[in-house]
């Protein structure tokens, strides 16, 4: 699949062949990018690990996002690289998973940590190919 982009506002594009895994790949990598800045930086996430009762570990976990996040895109031409942050990411997201049904969220809530937990998964097991 071609994927195109344009570049400050100009008109020229920038296009890649990626397959699916890739654009998965890149999809999870700016996913938890984004998630680890929020979690070292907003308040937001400030109050949400204070109601799991975790918060002295939200900027560990921040920075668990930002490696594996950075991981995942690094991983596009390093396969072991891959492999081991989509690992890491699934165990993270697991332990995401079981953090919010303890504390009795509803399904709706730890619906982002189970889809991010199932497509690092699918990364991981298809890095293996």
């Amino acid at each position: 699949m071609i994927v195109c982009f344009q570049i400050n506002k100009s008109n020229l594009l920038y296009c890649m062949d990626l397959n699916l895994i890739e654009i998965l790949t890149c999809i999870s990598g700016l996913t938890f990018l984004s998630y680890g800045v929020l979690c070292l930086f907003a308040g937001g996430m400030r109050k949400e690990f204070a109601r799991y009762g975790l918060s002295k570990y939200r900027k560990f976990v921040g920075f668990l996002e930002i490696l594996g996040g950075a991981g995942s895109l690094i991983g596009l031409n390093s396969p072991i690289i891959l492999l081991l942050s989509s690992a890491g990411l699934s165990l993270l997201m697991l332990a995401g998973t079981i953090t919010r049904y303890r504390i009795k969220d509803p399904l709706k809530l730890m619906l982002p940590a189970i889809v991010l937990m199932v497509l690092n998964i699918f990364i991981f097991q298809s890095s293996f190919l």
